[in-house]
């Protein structure tokens, strides 16, 4: 049986053409409402799954030119992240067959379609997605800064991640390191390229300028609603990152910045030394920033899209301080109070020290005198 599926995410677009192809239909992909009528008239598909939001033409547009236009009863199942009731019911009334919303799961989807074209698209165990194999509500694009970490980094961890989370994208960026890193991350991406990628830096930038470059490759394909980084040594737990996500989905904030406050509830170690340090390069932080922020230095965030200019088009001053920077051009750009109400800092459920990082405690002086220049520097821009 012939499937269209239109969709302007291509990491969603894929993930549903691999396994209906795996399941032994004859699938057709558009990733746009324009593209995709097209295809409806040369292929007469079975079956269309069309996404509501799309630029352009949209999906209830799509279902109008079937319905009406063509006069067709072709069975249209809706796959959108839209939980707009109204635009449920258009649907409807102009007669969809069903409306799943983002996020979902695989083998919802292909139960909903097996009922739809009263067929059992299932024939063997192996073609069974995880239970929690999701199709995601937004694309989210997560660069992960690698130098030297061939020893920590954990492969099965983030190919878990990407197999299961049908809408993350990672990017490694290896930055210029001097050890098999770039080996590592290659024998990584194998199998997984549709949601893995590396950017590889010829000469080490640091991690600062390593953010950058992956950010602003990333912000270079539009389906991605939000971007973030997440530090290869998987301090920050990728449940504790996917809550940032969520946080950021259903809020108006531009970006959402983890924070390792220990507290009750929560599993947040730090070497006793280096948490004394922290705790002093923090409070010099807030009053640079004059904005109380607890912890501007932890390596989770997420942000809008749209941040990216006004954040990642010029370099960083510092190797290691960027974060501050970014709240820095964030309060620049919007001023103080507007930056406070659009910047959210969560506390992790998650954040464990690990072996063989790269900040020495000779680092951490560095740090002030540093901390030093970002002030005169923003206060003069």
């Amino acid at each position: 049986m012939k499937i269209l599926a239109i969709d302007d995410q291509q990491l969603i677009l894929l993930s549903v053409e691999k396994k209906l192809t795996e399941l032994g239909f004859d699938i057709r992909i558009a990733d746009n409402g324009t593209k995709g009528i097209a295809l409806y008239d040369k292929f007469q598909p079975d079956l269309v799954i069309v996404d509501i939001n799309m630029p352009g033409m949209s999906g209830l547009e799509v279902v109008k030119y079937i319905r009406l236009e063509k006069t067709q009863d072709t069975p249209v199942l809706v796959l959108s992240g839209n939980t707009n009731e109204h635009v449920i019911v258009d649907g409807f009334d102009l007669g969809i067959n069903d409306y799943m919303k983002k996020p979902v799961g695989l083998n919802e989807m292909v139960a909903r379609i097996d009922r739809i074209l009263g067929v059992c698209s299932l024939p063997s165990p192996e073609y069974v997605s995880p239970a929690n194999q999701m199709l995601q509500k937004y694309c989210v694009g997560i660069v992960i800064p690698c130098y030297n970490e061939e020893e920590r980094l954990s492969s099965v961890e983030f190919q878990k991640f990407a197999t299961e989370n049908l809408g993350y994208h990672l990017c490694f960026v290896n930055d210029g390191s001097t050890d098999n890193t770039l080996e590592v991350l290659e024998k990584l991406r194998k199998g997984n390229e549709d949601t893995i990628s590396i950017y590889n830096c010829e000469h080490n930038g640091g991690k600062a300028e390593a953010v950058r470059q992956g950010v602003l490759h990333l912000s270079k394909d539009p389906q991605f609603n939000y971007l973030g980084y997440l530090d290869a040594d998987l301090s920050t737990d990728f449940r504790d990152f996917d809550e940032l996500v969520q946080t950021l989905e259903n809020s108006d904030f531009k970006i959402v910045s983890g924070s390792r406050i220990s507290r009750m509830g929560a599993n947040i170690t730090k070497e006793s030394a280096r948490k004394i340090i922290s705790k002093t390069i923090n409070l010099i932080i807030q009053k640079i920033l004059g904005m109380p922020f607890k912890d501007t230095q932890c390596g989770a965030k997420i942000m809008k899209s749209d941040m990216v200019s006004p954040i990642f088009e010029k370099k960083f001053l510092t190797r290691w301080l960027f974060d501050v920077e970014i709240f820095m051009r964030m309060k620049k750009f919007y001023g103080k109070d507007q930056a406070k109400d659009l910047i959210c800092e969560q506390p992790l459920k998650r954040w464990i020290h690990a072996d063989g990082s790269k900040l020495s405690m000779k680092d951490s002086i560095k740090i002030i005198g540093q901390l030093g220049q970002i002030a005169f520097h923003y206060k003069s821009a």
